[in-house]
């Protein structure tokens, strides 16, 4: 095959750039907008004959930005069809408002009523948040087969949830709560809206499914139906009560926020004729909860109306003769009447006297004796444990000395007093008692807690004391404390059986104190799992960065615990479990712009970390972004100071990637660091001193690092966990890297493109995969680049690095010598088609031949004949082979013309 010589097309990038940017238009419409025909209708004059309806594009209205009537030369149509287009005809418009109307919801479920102004206090805690707390409490491993559907037979799904023996989670308390609570969070939402034909069938519906539930005993299947004809009811009354507006004859639906005195009589009466209708029911309960369900239409009659009616309920409830029945209304009720009414509290009061006057029947003969038969005992400490629980913890603070009085008092048997003591302090760490009793209640409490004998009992509640201690004394007190946990836990070796309680107890004293040396020894394993806890807290809670130095030290300890643990025997998922725990504890110091000390920091860590490749490869990421800081902190502009500086940087970088294990990733940080260095102006060589040591890093220095290592790239790597072959890893690596060559200015003491040459060398002896024709592309980006370097002004550069065009200036013997570098590439791939055209891979040839001949139009001179000849039968030949689709084949004729 006869020699090819090469020439590159002369190219003005930035004139290839203004014919490739389309031209500017005002855009007419919303592009996102939909299409749509409306039929206008004219009304008909007298005289005047039919005229057919006219279709017109439902965009053309005169919320048109572009109509006549504008004031405006330009109006941005994205925010011009938001004004005109509110029923969400932009997609991307619309779920950006629904998402916000749904975070306001949620925002304000329990804070206001949608029938008024009236806001609850911060005091006030969300059902939700305390069914979260039900829900962990009470458990069950009991198999489960629970049925969901309620509704007519389309809206009918069935569900069954299977527990595992060991499960965790209240499957059973949980649905029953979800049965309650599923009016509020969707199966209502799909009734609203419903014309009136489907409202009707909807109450039939209800109606039916209703009376088959009750003749099933399906309560609260029942109950749950009855709370959405509730919902119904309020929405369908405020949807038919329209009223006029003052000084405006034309009919208006209700506001959100309506009163009374906007609904107009006809809707008054009808629901009055609601509650009517729910007075005639026979039955106590069914009576209460369906008035309840639809208390909140009681904002249509007269204002006062819910106290009224609150308390009405709360009275109706002492009728119940099932105390627990009784309960279960009165928290309903109470519930409901924080949703209607936030600022009515007149039945709260009495709700709760009623029930403590209930509890007393726990005391009847008639209970005892069955508490007896069951063997089981009900002491008041439960009561109270309720109570302490229950109450919000500022209230308990307060009062910490009278509940201790009180646990005093209670009986040690059917509710042990060492409950009621965590109990309270899980109250006290949440809120501060008094700053006169904090030091009384601690020793009230910790002479009943350290008479404890059993383990168990003394662990839990030194696990939660220990955080009251910390969070209010000092030292003394804490290792007093320590020394008297280490004095239980001894006998009989008991702490082996506690490892997570007594981690939870280092983990609370490191929250809050830092500088300590007093902890109980423990053995290696535990400690490094305290650290891997303490770590895994610090990151997900220490919101801001640190320089703390008590902060620093403390946690370098524990980090190079981590470290040291690791060994040769240690599982790839646990050390990369604590590599991410390191990292993110250096992500999370920062001097400011100190970035010496920033630096002398990562030194440091370097040094303690040495044997994680993960903490390194995050160290000298982070040193790169250090040098960034640095040039836009001088904006680009080094003085001799940060100059120094960011080449020491460099240096560093250059220092540790070595030490890396993965070849692959040597080679990633070689050109990430070598690009950071360019553009910091790290070209010439320059000596400095650095850690006693004299280094000359450029950045052309770890780019021949980079081309060095390529031969030692394995031929296979792992990637999660399965064995692939490296090369098109390293194919893509080196198009990025040949990128960067183009930029890079050329030693004048090493020669013309001494680096390029360098790789092309290594790339010539690369022990590539059979049958593989990774060189050749990679020759064929080498093309590409090459003709790149002998226009006058490159494509790119990096600011205040003179690249080659500048050196050379299109010097002759430059281009003379970049193309003899060219001919030598395209003789190579030449040879290789003829090759696989004598091994008849013709699919493989096909391939390339179109490779090549895409970088002969684009990047070498077509007036050339020999090089037009050579891209008109590499064009035949992908054809040949079916390389070539009838689409693609346009666009490159085009491309060509």
């Amino acid at each position: 095959m006869a020699n090819y010589e090469w020439f590159p097309r002369q190219r003005n990038y930035q004139l290839e750039r203004s014919k490739e940017n389309l031209p500017a238009e005002i855009a007419s419409n919303h592009p996102l907008k939909g299409i749509g025909v409306v039929e206008l209708k004219h009304a008909e004059k007298r005289g005047t004959s039919n005229k057919a309806s006219t279709p017109v594009n439902k965009n053309a209205s005169s919320g048109d930005p572009l109509s006549t009537s504008s004031k405006s030369s330009f109006v941005d149509p994205l925010s011009a069809s938001m004004g005109v287009s509110l029923d969400g005809s932009d997609p991307l418009s619309q779920m950006a408002a629904e998402s916000e109307a749904l975070a306001k919801k949620t925002r304000s479920l329990s804070l206001k009523e949608n029938t008024g102004n009236d806001l609850l206090d911060e005091t006030f805690e969300p059902w939700s948040a305390k069914k979260a707390g039900i829900l962990t409490k009470y458990t069950t491993s009991e198999k489960l087969s629970i049925t969901t559907s309620f509704l007519s037979a389309q809206d009918k799904e069935k569900a069954v949830i299977k527990a595992q023996t060991t499960a965790t989670v209240t499957d059973k308390v949980k649905n029953r709560l979800e049965q309650l609570d599923d009016f509020e969070e969707g199966s209502v939402q799909k009734m609203l809206n419903l014309s009136q034909q489907d409202y009707v069938k909807r109450i039939d519906e209800l109606n039916q499914a209703l009376i088959n539930a009750w003749e099933h005993d399906q309560r609260v299947k029942a109950l749950k139906i009855a709370i959405q004809v509730g919902k119904l009811v309020y929405d369908r009354l405020k949807e038919k009560a329209q009223y006029y507006p003052p000084g405006s004859g034309v009919p208006v639906k209700l506001p959100d926020n309506f009163t009374p005195d906007q609904v107009p009589d006809s809707a008054k009466e009808t629901c009055r004729n609601w509650f009517f209708k729910i007075a005639s029911i026979r039955e106590l309960i069914p009576r209460f909860y369906v008035e309840a369900a639809l208390l909140k239409s009681y904002s249509f009659l007269k204002t006062g109306e819910y106290e009224e009616a609150l308390q009405r309920l709360c009275i109706m409830t002492r009728g119940i003769g099932d105390p627990l029945v009784a309960v279960y209304c009165r928290c309903y009720l109470s519930r409901v009447g924080i949703l209607v009414s936030p600022r009515t509290t007149g039945h709260l009061m009495p709700c709760f006297e009623d029930f403590l006057v209930s509890y007393t029947q726990l005391q009847t003969d008639s209970v005892q004796n069955i508490l007896a038969m069951q063997k089981l005992e009900m002491p008041n400490a439960l009561l109270l444990n309720s109570i302490i629980s229950a109450f919000k913890p500022e209230y308990i603070a307060v009062r910490s000395m009278q509940f201790i009085e009180m646990i005093k008092e209670c009986e040690d048997t059917g509710f042990p007093k060492h409950l009621l003591h965590r109990t309270l302090g899980l109250c006290l760490v949440m809120a501060s008692p008094p700053e006169d009793q904090k030091l009384t209640v601690l020793n009230e409490v910790w002479k009943a807690v350290m008479k404890l004998k059993n383990p168990v009992d003394y662990i839990g509640c030194a696990e939660v004391w220990i955080e009251y201690v910390v969070m209010h004394f000092g030292k003394r007190e804490v290792n007093t404390i320590l020394a008297d946990i280490i004095k239980h836990m001894t006998p009989d070796r008991a702490f082996e059986d506690f490892y997570p309680q007594l981690q939870s107890v280092v983990i609370k004293i490191l929250s809050h104190i830092h500088d300590f040396s007093v902890l109980f020894a423990l053995k290696e394993a535990v400690r490094v799992e305290v650290c891997k806890s303490i770590m895994e807290a610090f990151i997900k809670y220490q919101s801001e960065v640190t320089n703390d130095p008590v902060i620093i030290n403390a946690l370098m300890f524990i980090c190079k615990t981590m470290h040291d643990s690791v060994n040769a025997l240690t599982l790839e998922d646990e050390k990369k479990l604590i590599s991410n725990l390191i990292s993110g504890f250096i992500n999370k110091i920062s001097f400011g712009r100190d970035f010496e000390q920033q630096l002398s920091f990562y030194v440091e860590c370097r040094s303690s970390f040495s044997n994680l490749d993960i903490v390194l490869v995050q160290l000298i990421q982070n040193v790169n972004n250090l040098s960034i800081e640095t040039r836009k902190v001088v904006k680009g502009n080094h003085s001799r100071k940060t100059g120094n500086f960011v080449r020491a940087c460099a240096a560093y970088c250059f220092i540790t990637i070595p030490s890396l294990q993965s070849i692959l990733t040597q080679l990633q940080l070689y050109l990430m660091s070598g690009q950071v260095a360019l553009l910091n102006q790290c070209c010439s060589q320059v000596c400095l001193i650095l850690y006693d040591m004299y280094f000359s890093i450029t950045a052309d220095a770890f780019f021949k690092a980079a081309i060095s290592v390529i031969p030692d790239v394995p031929r296979n790597v792992e990637l999660e966990g399965k064995t692939r072959s490296s090369e098109p890893l390293l194919t893509e690596y080196l198009y990025n890297f040949i990128s960067t060559l183009l930029v890079v200015p050329d030693n004048p003491d090493s020669g013309v493109l001494y680096l390029l040459r360098g790789l092309l060398n290594i790339l010539q002896n690369y022990n590539w995969e059979p049958n593989s024709d990774a060189k050749i592309l990679i020759y064929t980006r080498v093309l590409a680049m090459l003709s790149a370097s002998c226009q006058e002004k490159y494509i790119y550069h990096v600011d205040k690095v003179d690249s080659n065009d500048s050196m050379y200036g299109s010097d002759p013997k430059f281009i003379n010598e970049v193309n003899s570098i060219c001919s030598t590439l395209l003789d190579e791939i030449l040879n290789h088609l003829k090759t696989l055209a004598q091994s008849e891979n013709f699919r493989r040839q096909g391939i390339l031949a179109l490779e090549l001949f895409n970088t002969i139009i684009c990047h070498s001179d077509l007036e050339k004949q020999q090089l037009f000849n050579l891209a008109t039968n590499l064009w035949g030949l992908a054809q040949k082979h079916g390389q070539i689709d009838v689409k693609q084949m346009v666009s490159i004729i085009k491309l060509i013309e």
